[in-house]
């Protein structure tokens, strides 16, 4: 078996796995199909039978089971006839209803398992993967896979079902006519088990092309203010023809293989069918083999042909399904590098007291960014970071609420290790405010409920009360209804702001973050979120990673991060004194720092 069989049957194998809970339904699936395609083929036999009526009379096939008189065995005939053209309706009905809702759960408890695993990864492995290459797995993958079990799989079974029938019947009529009717058989089935071989790597550049397309398109859309910004349409307008076009070409490719393979199909089987017409035809005519038997096999030839020729379409909708289910499951089957613990703290059980003891951390390229980082946070406290650019400030929080787990040393939460809790435990004891807000296409409202979806609407305006927001939110036409756009485009970077605290506020957690909250706001919206921190900080634990160092001079403690370790902490006062880092960027700050030019360097 070469690579490309091996890789299908592999894939095949694994669908099936997948699919266990859906076995029952498939094997009613199949049966329905096997009964549609018996009773499809009866008609030919039926008409062979019509013919040794009209031929032999009261000496027909049919004499011997019923009526003696021509007229009595065509009543019989009739009533044959309507019996197994009701039963290939009943059972072609039931076999696209199975196989269609089989395709349309399948897929979506695919789509929702695979979703859901995409969650669960940790936030390094998204930082060598597109979203648009994970979308065409979700989205394009899951639907070819649907499309394929929609039609294609049917189409498996009834074709195999066709030969296995037509070939019995053929060989019970005739066997002479039948070898040679079926003598292009072999190479039937070789150019249909050799077609994916030639089309398969042709549909892995597709499934490739297409995912770049997705890139593209998704980052474009993201950023279509810096596109309009820079007046970078026409430019980016050539990325995605020429990405389109990529795409087309290689589609193209893969048609002409696809599209060759039904007329050459067509050309083998022809001879079977010219061997069945004229053999045939000479047998009857040397008195071997009666005219009943001859028009039965040539119209079985016929009810042979045109799934063959379809075969072709077959296997080339099969690879894609096939090509599409391993990258599914390929998704399915990565390893959770970040696992959740097993201790479940409720947030009135959390104090809040916060600790890094020896951490050491590196990203994926093995720079390191923390080494040996201690620092206590006390229960209700408010601790600020601060640091240069690149000190580690914002890789603190995101080991806190284990986005990444540390290279070595332990942080705790109570005591704690971070590692024994639960996720729910763990992140629902924390409140985060990012300077990059991220906001739902939605309604200020479940932006500000997201996370407690069921909370009553006076707990929502009291928070964003709180945050200061509530004024400017009523002054919008439909209030606290209004629809805020994608990433909330349509609001200032300010407002995201302090709904992104109002939201914090309304989780309440025992531990409060704010990483770069006030970096990129107005003087005024800075002070609004000041005042607010003021009020929801008391008798929580806090911890504020900031930049502007006039938003952390009343903190509990500072602690001062260079190349990855605390080079100094104290209090504001405390810091400025010992004349270090800290002080030194307060001067820079405050204007007070000796001009480069009149420092004598």
């Amino acid at each position: 078996m070469d690579a490309t069989h091996g890789g299908e049957t592999r894939a095949l194998r694994r669908l099936l796995r997948y699919a266990t809970p859906f076995r029952r339904r498939i094997y009613a699936a199949v049966s329905f199909s096997i009964f549609n395609k018996v009773f499809d083929v009866l008609p030919p036999l039926l008409i062979g039978l019509g013919v040794d009526v009209v031929v032999e009379q009261e000496n027909s096939f049919l004499s011997q089971f019923g009526p003696t008189t021509i007229m009595g065995q065509l009543w019989l005939l009739a009533g044959l006839t309507i019996a197994v053209w009701v039963l290939e309706s009943l059972f072609e009905y039931l076999a696209k209803l199975y196989w269609r809702n089989l395709a349309q759960d399948l897929q979506h408890e695919l789509r929702l398992d695979a979703y859901q695993h995409v969650q669960d990864l940790e936030l390094e492995y998204f930082e060598d993967r597109s979203t648009g290459g994970l979308m065409a797995i979700l989205n394009d993958d899951v639907n070819q896979l649907e499309r394929f079990l929609n039609d294609g799989a049917n189409e498996v079974v009834q074709v195999a079902t066709t030969v296995v029938t037509i070939g019995i019947a053929f060989f019970l009529i005739e066997w002479r006519v039948a070898i040679l009717a079926f003598l292009p058989m072999p190479l039937v089935l070789w150019g249909s088990f050799r077609f994916p071989d030639w089309i398969a790597p042709r549909y892995a550049d597709v499934r490739a092309r297409v995912g770049f397309l997705n890139d593209y398109l998704s980052n474009n859309l993201s950023g279509i203010a810096t596109i309009k910004s820079f007046t970078g349409e026409d430019h980016e307008t050539g990325r995605i023809r020429e990405a389109s076009s990529d795409y087309v070409e290689s589609n193209r490719d893969a048609i002409r293989i696809s599209s060759a393979f039904t007329p050459l199909i067509r050309m083998a089987i022809l001879s079977g069918f010219v061997a069945t017409l004229v053999l045939g035809g000479r047998f009857v005519t040397e008195g071997s083999m009666a005219v009943a038997s001859y028009t039965i096999m040539v119209f079985l030839t016929q009810r042979l042909l045109w799934p063959l020729t379809r075969l072709g379409e077959t296997f080339d909708q099969y690879q894609r399904a096939m090509a599409s289910t391993d990258r599914i499951l390929n998704l399915l089957d990565t390893p959770i590098a970040i696992e959740e613990g097993s201790v479940v703290l409720s947030q009135d059980e959390v104090a809040g007291r916060v600790s890094f003891d020896h951490v050491d951390f590196s990203y994926a390229n093995g720079v390191p960014v923390l080494d040996d980082l201690s620092f206590d946070v006390p229960a209700g406290a408010t601790v600020a970071i601060v640091g240069s650019t690149g000190a580690g400030k914002s890789t603190v929080i995101k080991l806190l609420l284990r986005f990444y787990d540390p290279t070595n040393g332990t942080i705790s939460i109570d005591g704690l290790d971070a590692r024994q809790l639960t996720f729910a435990s763990l992140r629902g004891a924390i409140g985060l405010v990012s300077q990059d807000v991220f906001l739902f296409h939605g309604t200020v409202r479940e932006n500000i409920a997201y996370g407690t979806p069921d909370i009553n609407r006076q707990r929502v305006i009291e928070a964003a009360t709180i945050a200061e927001a509530h004024e400017f939110i009523m002054s919008f036409p439909d209030g606290y209804d209004t629809i805020v756009g994608e990433r909330g485009q349509k609001l200032s970077g300010g407002q995201r702001q302090r709904i992104s605290l109002a939201r914090a506020i309304l989780k309440d957690p025992p531990i409060l973050v704010l990483d770069e909250a006030t970096s990129s706001v107005d003087n005024e919206t800075e002070a609004a979120i000041q005042r607010s921190l003021e009020k929801v900080s008391i008798d929580r634990t806090t911890i504020v990673i900031a930049h502007r160092l006039s938003t952390v001079r009343h903190a509990d403690n500072i602690v001062v991060l260079d190349a990855g370790g605390v080079f100094e902490q104290g209090n504001h006062d405390d810091l400025l004194a010992s004349d270090g880092i800290y002080a030194s960027l307060w001067k820079v700050q405050t204007g007070t720092a000796i001009p480069w030019h009149e420092s004598g360097a």
